[in-house]
């Protein structure tokens, strides 16, 4: 081995004074800043909403998603009895509404009236889509049993998807309101908000 090979692996190995360990059990919040969505459903004439952060796309054509659902929640035995959910993409200005959905019950109560959350119908699923969010992707779950079973992670195919204009143009966010910007969470009620956008110049 060179020198200079020697070299550059002994500066590799030197860890900077600023760089400490994280807990493995606490890992997951340095990368869980994607936007926290709120998942609705609906089935046998009820429906329920829920805050969900560990959520991600899957693929293009056709677009697919990811969502985590515990097998305790309302919102799940919904999800099962219809084969559809929705995500909806909330907002900082709904951030006390995020918060209730993401710790209270639908079993017994109506989480959209306790919340003060009104909803409107979508196009392709009978998931009711959350006012007040920049976007809505309507959802059709995917038949991976054992996935859901093990892991409570639901594959779905996007059948549907709205955003609101003023937010989202042209297939890009537009810089924003502070208070329409989109919640990140990281743990405890804590969430980070978009900040401004960047361009490269490359694009």
């Amino acid at each position: 081995m060179s020198e200079q090979v020697s070299a550059s692996l002994a500066a590799a190995s030197a860890r900077p004074v600023h760089v400490v360990p994280v807990d493995l059990g606490k890992a997951y919040r340095l990368i869980n800043h994607g936007p926290t969505v709120l998942v609705s459903a609906a089935h046998g004439g009820r429906r329920n909403v829920m805050a969900a952060a560990w959520n991600m796309p899957l693929d293009f054509s056709p677009p697919k998603v990811a969502v985590v659902i515990d097998r305790k929640t309302f919102t799940r035995e919904l999800i099962e009895g219809s084969g559809e959910f929705a995500l909806c993409v909330p907002t900082r200005a709904q951030i006390d509404a995020v918060c209730l959905v993401g710790s209270a019950s639908g079993r017994e109560q109506d989480k959209f009236a306790e919340a003060g959350l009104w909803a409107f119908a979508g196009s392709k699923t009978g998931a009711p889509l959350v006012e007040g969010c920049v976007a809505w992707l309507e959802c059709r779950v995917l038949d991976e049993p054992e996935m859901a079973q093990r892991y409570d992670l639901f594959l779905a195919e996007v059948v549907a998807a709205w955003a609101d204009e003023r937010l989202f143009d042209g297939g890009r966010w537009r810089e924003i309101d502070p208070a329409c910007s989109t919640l990140h969470h990281v743990a405890g009620g804590v969430f980070f908000t978009q900040g401004e956008v960047v361009q490269t110049s490359r694009a």
